[in-house]
C-alpha cells in the first residue's frame, strides 16, 4: 500500500520535530508540484485544498518550512520571492530577463558548495548561490520574430 501525500507531509513535518497542522501539509503538497513559486500562488492553491487561509499564514508557514530545511526560498533580483520543495542539494537557478521563467541549475562540480571562495573571513561556507541570468527559449523565439 503506497502512501498518501498527507502522509508523507506529516512524516516530513515530524522528521524536523514540526507540528503537523493542515495549513503546512497544503504548503507541503503545493511545493510538492514542482516550480519556483510566488506566495500568491502558493495561498490561490492552499486556499483550494482549505476553505480559508490568510496571506500571513502562508507566510509563516513558508518560513517555518524553509527554516526546517522543507522548502527553499529564491529572491532573484527584481523579483518577488519564490518558494520550491527542492533542497539540501546546492543546486542552482537560470532567469530570464524578459517574462522571469526560472529553472533549475544542478551543482557543475557535484559537491557543495559547488565554489570555493578564496576567502571566508572566519565563515564555514556550505552553501554557494548562483543565479544565470539570460533568455528562455520562448523569448528568445520571440525576440527571433520581431
Amino acid at each position: 500500500m503506497s502512501e498518501s501525500a498527507e502522509e508523507r507531509g506529516a512524516g516530513l513535518l515530524r522528521s524536523r520535530g514540526m507540528r503537523v497542522t493542515r495549513p503546512r501539509l497544503a504548503v507541503l503538497d503545493v511545493l510538492a508540484g514542482g516550480g519556483h513559486l510566488e506566495v500568491d500562488e502558493i495561498a490561490t492553491a492552499v486556499r483550494a485544498r482549505l476553505d480559508s487561509v490568510s496571506t500571513q499564514a502562508v507566510y509563516d508557514v513558508l518560513g517555518a518550512l524553509s527554516r526546517a530545511g522543507l522548502a527553499r526560498r529564491i529572491e532573484p533580483a527584481g523579483s518577488p520571492a519564490r518558494f520550491e520543495a527542492r533542497t539540501g542539494d546546492n543546486h542552482h537557478h537560470v532567469v530570464c530577463r524578459a517574462c522571469g521563467a526560472i529553472d533549475d541549475v544542478d551543482c557543475v562540480h557535484g559537491s557543495a558548495p559547488c565554489l570555493d571562495p578564496t576567502g571566508t573571513h572566519g565563515f564555514v561556507v556550505d552553501e554557494a548561490e548562483v543565479t544565470f541570468w539570460g533568455l528562455c527559449p520562448a523569448c528568445l523565439a520571440r525576440k527571433a520574430d520581431d
